[in-house]
Order: C-alpha cells, then structure tokens, then sequence
C-alpha cells in the first residue's frame, strides 16, 4: 500500500501574478489563516504552479480534522466565515495536493462545500429504498426519474423537497439518493453566482431527465484517495460525500444497507438525514453499522434493536473499543468481506465549475 505524502495542502496551476497575490493573501487573512498559511511555487511538466499548506498544523495528528474548528476557535454553526475557514483549514492539511486551475476556482470549490454543509444540516428526510416522494412540482416517468414540470426553478424545487420546514412534510429517500440532491441544491446556488449560463443548463437538464446514480458521479464528482493511496481514516474536509460500507456480509444483502451515504459536516460530525438533531460522529457511525447484523430479521433491518444495541455499546467503553477496533479499519475490495471495516479510502467533491474551467459532464 502506498502512503501519502504529508501536508501536500492546496496547488494551483498557472502564473501567479501580484495580482492574484494580492486576493489571495486578502482572502486567507480575511479568514483568519494568513498567518499559518505557507506558499511555495514552482514548475513542472504542465508549467507553473503555487503551493499552499499550514505552516503550523494545530492538531497534534495533523490527519485528524475532527477538532480543526475547536482548535482553531471557530464557530462554523453561526457564521459563514468561520464555516469557509474550517474548509479552508482542512484543504491545506490535505495529505495528498488538492489541484486547482485557478484561484477563482479554489474560491468557488470552498463556498461550494459550505452550501453543502449549510444544506446538508437542515436537510430532514424518510428513509426507504423502494418508495419516493416528491412535491408536486416534480414528475416522474421510469425513463425521466424525477422532473422538473414547465414554470418550476430548480433551486426552490430542491429546497421544498429537503427542507421540511419550508414544505410542511418530509420526503421519502434512499441515502444515495439523498446526497445527490444536496449536492445538487448546493451546485445551482454557487452557479447561481459564479456561473449563470451553466445554471440555466442544469435546470434544462432537470426538465427532460435526472442524472442519477453512478451518472451523477461521472457528470459532477471526483474523488480523491483509493484503496491502493488510502487518505488517512480520520481526514474529512467539510462538504466531502463518502461512503461507510457494511462490513457484514449477511446483512449487507438488505437493500438499502449495503452502506451508508452521508456528508461530512465538519466539527467531527456527519449528516443523519433521518434525525438531523443528531448527526453521526465517527464513532457513532462506526457502532451503528457494526449492528445493522444485529438487527437482521427475515430479511430487513429492525432498526430498533440496531437503535438499542447500539445505545448499549456506546454505554460501554470497553465494548465501544471492541467495536471501533473492528470496525475503524479500511474496507474490503468490492465483493470481498474479510477482516475489512467500514472506512473508505476515498472521498468525493465536486469538479470545476468557474466558466473558463468548467469541467461537469453538462452540456453548456
């Protein structure tokens, strides 16, 4: 297994101007990391290129992110630069480089994630896998999926589908299904501001036929890590899709529990779609997948002794660290379940979106 470089942080490509000094330096000082923020630059095969990373990491294990907020006395939950600071704080401890092509899209990527996490919290859904509802401004055909009907804004569209408390009523999702909405919701609104045209393209798209499943991944995401250059089990920047597999073969044969799809929130914590009021910690995801056997009946879940099983564990710290030890390890190949956890090695973000490096499978 190949490790990763330490610290490798945030490379941009192409000259780097006094200009672009300039807005670089304000923005990094405007959030509080100037100071801790070391720059190099450099080129190689493909031309020039800056590098950025903390010079000082203020975590005693530069790989877990968990505590970044804390240690760096922000409060992500009421304000908007602090929650850009968090991001920002854990990009530059990245132990493998975050490539960017240009400041502006380094920018972009950074709001992007905080729309993730700001959607991510107030999203409240019902889990099911095999029924799905929607407003009655969506329609659905099994060739479409779910549609955008004529007069509809997607942006809107999407919040009344997520957000009960503009609706009145929850939603019936898969987890997968879930975490492509938020991320879609978070893509228009920083479309909305940093590309229009690319906007108004996605909403055509959503008026003749939903990207879905693994051609949402291919159209909009990345991922970063893999099992041969595995990223460190603790590392998570806010606005990171991931997945937790079940390490358990019997019970991952239920639909719906192969795994979980959740987004990292930042301070340690992770979306529950299902009961937001308590997102995950690594922990708690930990021991609640390690149970899902428990709760294994006739062939479906019984999430109340998944629920109660797992209350028991994390009354007990000694059964806790059975658990944890089982489970907070990487995961199996794919078909493979041996001696893997539930950790993945990978982490998913959305690709380039600024008009001169759009990269999204969308047609503009």
């Amino acid at each position: 297994m190949q490790s990763i470089t330490p610290m490798a942080g945030v490379r941009l490509r192409g000259v780097w101007s006094d200009e672009l000094h300039d807005r670089c330096r304000a923005w990094l000082d405007g959030l509080g990391l100037g100071g801790l923020t070391a720059h190099e630059s450099g080129t190689d095969a493909h031309g020039a290129w800056q590098r950025f990373w903390l010079r000082a990491a203020p975590l005693d294990d530069p790989f877990d992110t968990s505590d970044l907020a804390q240690r760096l006395r922000l409060l992500p939950d009421d304000s908007d630069r602090d929650l850009d600071a968090e991001i920002l704080a854990a990009l530059l401890l990245s132990p493998l480089a975050f490539e960017f092509p240009s400041l502006d899209e380094w920018q972009s990527a950074v709001r992007l994630r905080r729309f993730i996490v700001q959607t991510g919290r107030r999203t409240v859904l019902a889990f099911d896998t095999e029924q799905a509802e929607r407003p009655d401004c969506w329609s659905w055909t099994e060739a479409t999926g779910f549609i955008l009907l004529p007069g509809f804004e997607l942006i809107p569209a999407l919040e009344q589908t997520l957000w009960p408390d503009l609706s009145g009523r929850t939603y019936s999702f898969s987890c997968y299904r879930a975490t492509e909405y938020v991320l879609l919701l978070a893509l228009a609104k920083e479309l909305r501001i940093s590309h229009p045209r690319a906007l108004a393209a996605l909403q055509a798209q959503w008026q003749e036929k939903a990207i879905q499943s693994g051609a949402f991944h291919d159209t909009f995401l990345h991922e970063y890590g893999s099992l041969q250059t595995p990223l460190p089990m603790r590392y998570y920047v806010p606005g990171d899709r991931l997945w937790f597999r079940n390490p358990d073969e019997a019970s991952a044969g239920v639909e719906g529990y192969e795994g979980s799809w959740v987004f990292y929130l930042g301070q340690g914590h992770f979306t529950n779609f299902w009961k937001p009021d308590q997102p995950y910690t690594l922990q708690s995801k930990c021991i609640e997948l390690y149970h899902w056997r428990d709760g294994l009946r006739q062939g479906r879940i019984d999430e109340a002794i998944v629920e109660a099983q797992a209350a028991r564990t994390l009354a007990d710290p000694q059964a806790t660290q059975r658990v944890l030890a089982r489970m907070m390890r990487l995961r199996d190949p794919a078909g493979v379940y041996a001696e893997g956890g539930c950790i993945d090695a990978s982490r998913e973000a959305v690709r380039c979106v600024r008009p001169a490096t759009w990269s999204l499978g969308v047609a503009l």
